[in-house]
């Protein structure tokens, strides 16, 4: 007798491939089987992102093409929380909005029944997971307590719910032993974690430890893993993890999302106003830990934006200098209250000044990364590039599927095979630069070290 079979769709951000994963290690440890395409699937679940437009018909897509090539399908995620599912696809068996775990395996339960033995199927302590075996993000929240007024999120996962630290680590330390070499953590509003809880004390190996942004920064800073913090809310107390960064503990990268430069349009988002004070904030992480990369996403065209108010974004790049930058032109989103503002910007205008930003920033990235030129760095390799004869690394600096990539090439000078350790650290030298990625020099010393899958000449 084969066991049920679920195909699975993970459409959106981390926050949203965590659920997946939280979703696909019940199923496996309730002994469903698990398929990567329609065919053969028993019914599929589609894992939706409600964000932007964009994402709305990339879900509503996913799910017709489920529906056609399938028939039976359960969505759940940030798109369930609307409407709009049901009526565009109604044959749909179910949905459910996001971190819905229970709800999505009731629905799974409901229509395809789960195998007789559940309890025989072995799952790994540290769950199924859909990154590479060497990276995994780390969830330590849900929802946000902020109602930015371009953002519907706390409306589809609700207020800030944080996870006991205890739980947290425990999570941490399973992917760690599991041969995790990078976690990235990641939430709605990473610097809040604990607020809700009130920064209450749980226990970690024994040890009592409050439930708090940088009492975690620093438990997680003693795995001996790269640490990547993201979306990271520029509360004052974020100041207290430089430290950490510049003492090696974590990764110095801080994803932080300002958003704009000027006040009076990050009043009318509903974001902090003062554009100076992050300025100097920015110098003084900068002092603290040199290396600190910066990444930050920014939205051109906000209603009401006028040409002054977009002139002092370009000025407050030119002063911040971020290291990675991605820019939005304002997408009017169901829901959000900023689609009730005065004086929205053409749509022309918005994509225009979009690609100005991004043109803006071209060569302030470029110079930032040329700084790494004459530097030996430790890498992660993530993949080979057989047509180019390279690996494609990421440094401290480079988020996966974000940011840029340290390409490593051999050395002209050794006589021996460049090793390629996937998934594994490596020592390369910097030897070029572009806009957004490194070009190395894998280290020539470690050629007494054995190749774990083949090697690159």
């Amino acid at each position: 007798m084969t066991n049920p079979t679920v195909g699975f769709i993970s459409l959106g951000c981390p926050k949203a491939l965590v659920d997946s994963e939280r979703i696909l290690t019940q199923l496996r440890a309730e002994g469903y089987d698990i398929s990567s395409s329609f065919e053969g699937a028993d019914l599929v679940v589609v894992n939706t992102c409600g964000f932007i437009d964009e994402a709305v018909q990339e879900s509503l897509d996913a799910i017709g093409e489920a529906l056609e090539e399938n028939g039976k399908v359960i969505v759940t995620g940030c798109l369930g929380k609307r409407d709009l599912v049901k009526e565009t696809h109604p044959r749909v068996l179910a949905v459910t909005g996001p971190h819905a775990t229970a709800e999505v395996m009731q629905a799974i339960h409901t229509h395809l029944p789960r195998p007789h033995d559940p309890f025989t199927d072995l799952v790994p302590e540290q769950g199924i997971r859909l990154t590479p075996s060497h990276y995994a993000y780390l969830k330590i929240s849900e929802g946000c307590n902020h109602r930015c007024s371009f953002c519907i999120i706390p409306s589809m996962r609700g207020d800030l719910v944080s996870r006991p630290i205890g739980e947290v680590m425990r999570e941490a330390e399973a992917l760690v032993k599991a041969g995790v070499k990078e976690l990235l953590v990641v939430s709605q509003d990473t610097s809040a974690y604990g607020v809700d809880l009130r920064h209450r004390t749980d226990f970690v190996n024994g040890r009592p430890v409050k439930t708090h942004f940088f009492e975690l920064a620093k438990e997680l800073g003693e795995l001996g893993v790269w640490v990547r913090l993201h979306y990271v809310y520029p509360y004052p107390h974020v100041d207290e993890v430089l430290g950490l960064m510049a003492e090696g503990k974590l990764l110095p990268y801080l994803d932080i999302p300002f958003q704009h430069g000027h006040p009076e349009v990050l009043k009318r988002m509903k974001r902090p106003a003062a554009a100076e004070k992050v300025l100097a904030r920015i110098q003084n992480w900068r002092k603290i830990c040199p290396d600190l990369t910066l990444r930050s996403t920014f939205i051109a065209g906000f209603p009401g934006e006028t040409e002054a108010e977009f002139q002092t974004l370009l000025d407050f790049l030119t002063e911040a200098q971020i290291d990675r930058l991605g820019c939005f032109a304002y997408s009017p989103v169901e829901g959000a209250t900023a689609n009730q503002l005065s004086n929205p910007v053409p749509e022309a205008l918005r994509l225009e000044r979009q690609e100005r930003v991004m043109a803006h920033q071209a060569p302030i990235s470029q110079a930032r990364l040329r700084r790494w030129v004459g530097r030996r760095i430790r890498v992660l390799i993530d993949a080979i590039d057989e047509e180019e004869g390279c690996l494609l690394a990421r440094g401290p600096g480079d988020a996966p599927e974000i940011d840029g990539l340290v390409r490593i090439w051999p050395d002209p000078n050794s006589r021996h095979a460049m090793p390629v350790r996937l998934g594994e650290w490596t020592e390369v030298d910097i030897v070029d630069s572009d806009e957004y990625d490194l070009e190395a020099v894998w280290v020539a010393s470690e050629a007494s070290a054995p190749a774990e899958t083949s090697t690159v000449n």
